[in-house]
């Protein structure tokens, strides 16, 4: 048996700006790429997992981005294997043009973390209330953007039943 590279499925905000039909409200979770660039810093740190990826490579990056936050282990060795995964290319969208962005009309919901090494989260935040007409932003202190999935779970959850349950 081959194993083949599986398509990635297009990124939330390409699918709510193509098809807004389709979407009612949309959040985003310290969204990369979306409304600013990554720090170069952070590039930078991800390189040699980028270049040769391994488990090890892969749990020291997490470990320095989530300033060696508490980790599930089984989430940490999922992490890990999948660094190690064979190598299929990432699909990542384009940004979107601030021209899209602004036609939306969409209630989104741009959850940024406080403590994130990807982005500037004051320029994303910045672009997010600029050229989104229907947009709610906050920032979740002490939260790096890879502990997103695991730690203050409990207010992440509570702040998107909030907005997703507003009329």
């Amino acid at each position: 048996m081959s194993l083949r590279p599986v398509p990635a499925p297009p990124v939330p905000e390409a699918t709510a700006l193509r098809t807004p039909q389709r979407v009612r409200k949309l959040a985003l979770l310290d969204p990369t790429q979306c409304f600013a660039g990554y720090k170069a810093g952070y590039l930078l740190r991800a390189l040699p997992l980028l270049i040769r990826p391994t488990s090890r490579r892969a749990r020291a990056f997490l470990a320095w981005e989530t300033r060696g936050a508490e980790v599930d282990p089984s989430w940490l060795d999922l992490y890990g294997l999948a660094a190690e995964f064979p190598r299929t290319k990432v699909v990542v969208g384009n940004r979107p043009t601030f021209r899209q962005l602004r036609g939306s009309t969409i209630p989104t919901l741009v959850l940024l973390a406080g403590d994130s090494k990807a982005h500037d989260i004051r320029r994303v935040e910045a672009a997010a209330r600029l050229h989104l007409p229907h947009v709610e932003t906050a920032v979740l202190p002490g939260l790096s953007h890879h502990g997103v999935p695991f730690t203050r779970a409990a207010a992440i959850n509570s702040m998107l039943l909030d907005f997703l349950g507003k009329p």
